[in-house]
């Protein structure tokens, strides 16, 4: 792996502005940039529109032909993601031996740290136009899900690396609190259940919009999606995996950024705190209990018990002393 060059700043200005490009506690939104190849087939260029179209307004699309080749030369890619201050990338090209491909690369540094080749199914691929209803607002984060055991494989492979690139690309910016009133569509991704090894499976990308009806017979909304589209089928292709170093140091949590653990209180799988308390050795007869007058002794009673226990001698048995009988 090339290291990273790093500029060293002459005036504080300089330092400034390399010091707020460079990487933050807090992250800035990911901008996703949108590319073309010198060959882009009309199927591909409405794919772009509509992953385009999802992604607003954290998108960059650029409509000029571009001779890159990213798994042979990246950095071209690399030159506009340091440019365009851009985490992530789509790449649409066609050729004879690879057609309708989308390239999805992820950027650390302004260097890539991993991508994903695809290819469309032409045959079942329908926009964002071709279904005539509403469509969610600009800007409205989606809810993501998944659905198929090769996704949630123990061991990295093509699927776990398209999901986690997936996430990153589609789950927007960072918010606290969330308004249900602005859950309005979900994207659905699931994989076929197919046991051969020759094909792999194909991924299969659908838009649904989520609407709240009133339930007559509950106070709880009644939830129906409807298909808005697009509807893309994903065909696995090439990948490159992150490097060791460069994925260590991607995903490095800052400091200061992790709450701080607070001594004998934990959170259950309910997610109510408990807390446990620590008391020393208790002397029991100094506790201090209800008087009530029914349990109270009398003088007199105390004085009988005292005499009573005064008077007690012990008596020895002597088996030699016989009592005498009188016949």
């Amino acid at each position: 792996m090339l290291p990273i060059r790093e500029i060293k700043p002459k005036n504080a200005r300089t330092k400034r502005f390399l010091d707020n490009k460079g990487p933050q506690i807090t992250e800035n939104p990911r901008t996703t940039l949108f590319l073309r190849y010198t060959t882009c087939s009309d199927i591909l260029q409405l794919v772009l529109a509509d992953l385009y179209a999802l992604k607003r307004p954290l998108a960059v699309k650029f409509s000029k032909k571009n001779n890159i080749h990213p798994f042979e030369d990246p950095s071209s890619l690399e030159f506009f993601s340091e440019k365009n201050d851009a985490s992530q990338m789509v790449f649409a090209s066609h050729s004879k031996k690879r057609p309708h491909s989308l390239t999805f690369v992820r950027f650390f540094g302004f260097k890539v740290l991993d991508m994903i080749e695809m290819s469309v199914e032409t045959e079942t691929m329908r926009t964002l136009a071709q279904f005539k209803n509403a469509k969610a607002a600009v800007g409205l984060k989606p809810l993501l899900s998944f659905s198929g055991s090769a996704f949630e494989s123990p061991t990295a492979n093509a699927y776990t690396l398209a999901k986690s690139i997936f996430l990153d690309l589609f789950k927007g910016p960072d918010v606290q609190n969330i308004d249900v009133e602005g859950l309005q569509y979900m994207i659905h991704f699931s994989v076929d259940e197919d046991d051969s090894e020759e094909v792999k499976p194909m991924i299969h990308m659908r838009c649904y919009l989520i609407k709240t009806k009133k339930n007559p017979n509950s106070t709880t909304p009644r939830v129906e999606v409807e298909e808005m589209g697009p509807r893309i089928d994903f065909k696995m292709g090439r990948i490159k995996e992150a490097e060791p170093d460069m994925l260590k140091e991607a995903t490095r949590k800052p400091k200061g950024q992790e709450p701080r653990t607070k001594k004998n209180v934990e959170t259950d799988i309910i997610g109510d705190k408990v807390g446990r308390i620590h008391l020393g050795k208790q002397d029991l007869s100094e506790l201090q209990t209800r008087k009530m007058k029914g349990l109270k002794r009398s003088r007199d009673v105390a004085d009988d018990e005292e005499a009573f226990a005064g008077a007690e001698d012990e008596v020895v048995f002597d088996p030699a002393k016989r009592s005498k009988v009188e016949v």
